[in-house]
């Protein structure tokens, strides 16, 4: 493995998807503005993921349909002009 190539700088990260509310805490160097507070009573910063091991397909099982931004409705408004 080659030598200075990886951060130094790992702190404690919330990661929470929210297409479902599951979240968890990881050492991370994910840069991010927000926090939250932990189930430990302590603040963290907070990255928002769109989807996790928790919400895919491929681990759930389910074919879950997730649409974070509304862009199914979007698409639906767009094309349905058309014909």
């Amino acid at each position: 493995m080659k030598q200075g190539i990886h951060p130094e700088s790992y702190r404690f990260v919330v990661f929470k998807d929210m297409s479902n509310g599951y979240a968890f805490l990881s050492r991370s160097t994910a840069a991010t503005r927000e926090t939250i507070q932990w189930e430990d009573g302590k603040e963290y910063p907070l990255v928002k993921l769109e989807i996790s091991n928790m919400s895919h397909p491929f681990y759930t099982g389910k074919n879950v349909l997730v649409d974070t931004a509304g862009r199914i409705d979007k698409f639906k408004k767009r094309y349905e002009k058309k014909k």
